[in-house]
């Protein structure tokens, strides 16, 4: 399979050339992949004029239109799979098998926003609780916020640009996206998609790729009420600053950490921590970071997780059998190398791992990590996993806790009431109980606190977030 050589930005729903002048790579060899426009502040402009002139008209589509837009989706990137999955492994540096199944869940999260797309709900509200009310009745119902502006990143270019623009569609909102500059091709092909789509009103969606630089009318033009970012702690709470009064939903980084108690199935905890700390490279935000491991079986898990981190395979991404391919670039391997190296000059023990050749960086685990280091107290976003032992489950939880951070946890363990007294403590916004903290469905409410973020995705609640609740009173008397 090949790429385009070049590639269009989308403004107010038609394919644009305005230049060539973002170069993407592929990042594993390094060398061009392709070309695409970079959108310039005046572009920006008008698609921000465009979402504006689309309100009414996006507020206006049936339900039965939004949903038809959203299943039309659903079949194309169906007949697009591989398409999707090869540009993924080319922009992204992603192994094949995970592109494939991020384009699944692509899939996935339009259909979700599909069935959504009909059941925008509402509520009849008595109001007759003391003598004052006697004969009124309320009732409510959601709107569209109006014009959004999404701004997605370059791990999950597809699913998270994905979880922005399909309940959008489904609650009746125009957009402009930025997609991240190294992967943007995801969202451009969206983009191509729903272009195919007549009965979306003109504005109603543009995708600009842009630098970070010439993007602040994404975040500061008032004509936007809402702003979704998914991206780095420092970057979404500067954005929200500068937001002004528009809504801002921010989904950011983790510190993920998994328990591994006493009573549990080892074997299945082994396949699915391997997983969450070095899927991708570990360039996911909840992915597994610290590993919390009951004194009584640490010695045999941790040489259970070092024999397996060796057999990983790393290299291509092309290649079926790889499942460690290249961090996004080289100066984020060299950022998460230097943090490993500091952490052993200060005491922490090398389990495996720690090298690097450009991008790549091997899977890496460290135990007696100091708490003030910064591959323990820092997002690593990459392949670092870092262990430890408990006796008791209080001090564990405080452990998890632990942390700037508070996105998702996960549990190993098989007694309910250590369970439910996670669910009550853990300041994290969701909880994975014998599967690892990366674990995620796409119509579940999903977000952090903390620095973690503000707002949950999932489709229903992201349709709640591009909504307003405008209430009716009727005095019936």
């Amino acid at each position: 399979m090949k790429l385009k050589d070049v590639y269009p930005l989308y403004l107010n729903n038609k394919a644009a050339q305005p230049n060539t002048d973002l170069i993407v790579t592929d990042k594993f060899t390094g060398e061009v992949a392709f070309r695409t426009a970079l959108a310039t502040p005046d572009v920006i402009d008008e698609a921000i004029a465009g979402a504006v002139r689309a309100a009414e008209p996006m507020a206006r589509l049936a339900s039965f239109e939004k949903r038809d837009v959203l299943t039309h989706c659903v079949a194309r990137f169906q007949e697009r799979f591989d398409e999707l999955a090869y540009a993924l492994c080319v922009e992204a540096g992603k192994p094949i098998a995970d592109s494939e199944g991020e384009v699944t869940r692509l899939i996935d999260t339009f259909r979700i926003a599909a069935e959504e797309a009909v059941r925008n709900y509402g509520e009849v509200q008595p109001l007759d609780i003391s003598a004052r009310a006697k004969g009124y009745m309320g009732m409510w119902k959601r709107v569209p916020i109006g014009p959004c502006s999404f701004i997605s990143p370059f791990n999950f270019p597809l699913n998270l640009a994905a979880h922005k623009i399909a309940p959008a569609i489904a609650m009746g909102c125009p957009f402009v996206m930025k997609p991240a500059s190294m992967t943007p091709l995801g969202a451009i092909i969206m983009g191509e998609v729903l272009a195919e789509c007549d009965i979306l009103p003109e504005g109603a969606f543009s995708i600009l790729p842009a630098t970070r630089d010439g993007a602040d009318l994404f975040t500061t033009d008032e004509r936007l009420k809402l702003l979704s970012f998914t991206g780095s702690p420092g970057v979404g709470w500067d954005l929200k600053a500068k937001a002004g009064k528009k809504k801002v939903v921010l989904e950011l980084g983790g510190n993920a950490a998994v328990i591994v108690d006493k009573d549990a199935d080892l074997d299945h905890a082994l396949a699915r921590i391997i997983f969450g700390a070095f899927y991708q490279s570990g360039q996911s935000c909840i992915g597994v970071q610290r590993i919390i491991i009951h004194a009584e079986i640490y010695d045999k898990f941790r040489d259970m997780l070092v024999a397996k981190t060796k057999k990983l395979v790393a290299g291509d991404p092309k290649e079926r059998d790889t499942f460690i391919g290249p961090m996004i670039s080289e100066k984020e391997a060299a950022r998460l190398g230097d943090w490993i190296q500091a952490a052993v000059a200060g005491g922490a023990k090398l389990l495996v791992g720690g090298k690097r050749e450009g991008a790549m960086l091997q899977a890496t685990l460290l135990e007696n990590v100091d708490r003030g280091a910064d591959a323990y107290r820092e997002e690593a976003f990459g392949p670092l996993a870092i262990l430890s032992s408990f006796t008791d489950w209080d001090a564990a939880l405080a452990e998890i806790n632990d942390s700037k951070f508070g996105l998702q946890a996960g549990l190993f363990t098989r007694d309910l009431h250590k369970v439910l007294e996670a669910w009550d403590h853990l300041d994290v916004g969701g909880i994975v109980v014998n599967d690892v903290s990366s674990y995620r469905v796409d119509n579940m409410p999903y977000g952090g606190v903390k620095d973690s973020g503000l707002g949950r995705e999932g489709i229903r609640f992201a349709m709640e977030d591009m909504s307003e609740i405008r209430n009716l009173v009727i005095r019936r008397t």
